[in-house]
């Protein structure tokens, strides 16, 4: 029976306790998880809880079932003390973490599922007047993600990008790499190898700079001008070069496989008239299939081109990682299979070869079974399970408890149901 009094963030923290209770023997703990700091967010407060440490799994389960928190977190870093105040915790080391966030990359569709919450009244709107609330008027507007497919699919490539250069360039092999879907909108990639526990923020940034191709000469990569009787023609990295020259040579090659003539225009350094010789000879320089040819082989087009090209290259290739979590020898990192207050789905460890098959909108699901009446504010059309729900607006529906769970994080609608 449900209390008259429930309202909907105390039904999502009562499915939350039964899921925890259900998944004691579930939720996974991290390596050396004595020496983690662990952290928690209640619903009803936001204040984090912080500084804590566990001994054994079953006191980490007895304390979570206790305060059943919207969301869970345990330090990157190891430490002599995890409980301590910062400066006493004594630093051991960290694994290398890295975040994959759908929110910081480009996509089309962001527009079609811009949301946000007042912080005042708790009104979620797609309808803000002049960054103002539509119902109370306050200018506490934040926004939310939506769990959108294409947003998910681009966060997964650029995961699947990501594992290649830790694999192809630094060398780690897949056992040391552990990959998880953070229940929200993208991926974590972990990597536990002793010799990277050490490096400092200093040693992290060198890796982030080299992922995110900061800094990148690319006559240090390839391109370069050769003398050719009386011309100058460019000569540059193939498809078949290691680490970042092949690299460059790949993103100007897909590129230029699907670039439209507006697109070439628009780069940022590339007259119109260089824009469309490359259009004109597309077929000669892609024929050469990444070799270093192609780079020479059009008249007119000359170093300062193939210089623009080749940057938008290094772009296209770069990983879209957040660069502060990487660097953060500190960071609190979401524990796997524990729940997201956002949109109650689980934190899922991934196998690396079956990420690429992983649909997140599916084995996510914290909450497979039954339903739930709820009353929408207002909702654009999204898919979890194996259903499309919405848009809504104004309106009560009956939902998948996983599709109304959601809904309810999101603060998009209300608990309709009444007592029995």
């Amino acid at each position: 029976m449900l209390n008259v009094r429930e309202t909907g963030v105390n039904f999502i923290e009562r499915k939350f306790a039964e899921y925890y209770a259900d998944a004691f023997e579930t939720v996974s703990l991290p390596s050396s998880f004595t020496q983690r700091e662990f952290g928690f967010i209640p619903f009803t407060e936001k204040i984090m809880i912080r500084h804590k440490g566990f001994t054994a799994p079953e006191e980490f389960m007895t304390f979570i079932t206790s305060i059943t928190p919207a969301h869970a977190y345990y330090s990157a870093a190891y430490y002599e003390d995890p409980e301590a105040p910062m400066a006493k915790k004594g630093w051991i080391g960290s694994d290398l973490i890295f975040d994959i966030d759908s929110d910081h990359i480009p996509t089309p569709c962001k527009g079609e599922h811009d949301y946000w919450i007042c912080e005042d009244c708790s009104t979620g709107t797609s309808q803000s007047s002049q960054g103002n609330c539509p119902h109370c008027g306050s200018g506490k507007l934040r926004k939310e993600f939506w769990l959108c497919e294409t947003c998910l699919e681009l966060a997964k490539a650029e995961t699947l990008k990501l594992l290649d250069f830790l694999i192809t360039d630094f060398g780690f092999q897949q056992r040391e790499i552990k990959t998880y879907f953070s229940g929200h909108r993208g991926y974590h990639v972990h990597v536990d190898r002793e010799g990277v526990k050490s490096l400092d923020q200093a040693a992290r940034k060198e890796i982030v700079d080299y992922l995110l191709g900061t800094g990148l000469n690319i006559e240090f990569h390839g391109l370069k001008r050769t003398h050719r009787t009386a011309e100058w023609r460019s000569m540059g990295p193939t498809l078949s070069d290691s680490g970042w020259k092949g690299r460059i040579a790949k993103g100007v090659y897909d590129f230029l496989l699907s670039a439209t003539p507006q697109q070439l225009e628009d780069l940022e350094g590339l007259t119109k008239t260089a824009a469309r010789r490359v259009v004109n000879n597309r077929d000669r320089i892609l024929a050469g299939g990444g070799n270093s040819a192609p780079w020479g082989v059009v008249k007119g087009v000359g170093p300062k081109t193939w210089e623009t090209l080749a940057m938008n290259g290094v772009k296209k290739q770069a990983s879209m990682i957040d660069p502060v979590v990487t660097m953060d020898i500190h960071r609190l990192i979401r524990v796997p299979r524990s729940l997201h207050g956002k949109t109650g789905l689980k934190a899922v460890p991934i196998p690396i070869n079956f990420l690429e098959k992983f649909n997140p909108l599916t084995e996510a699901v914290a909450f497979p079974e039954g339903q739930l009446d709820v009353y929408v504010t207002e909702a654009p059309a999204f898919r979890l399970g194996s259903g499309v729900f919405g848009p809504y607006r104004r309106e009560r529906v009956e939902l998948p408890m996983a599709a109304g769970i959601y809904l309810l994080c999101k603060r998009a609608a209300k608990d309709a149901r009444r007592p029995s």
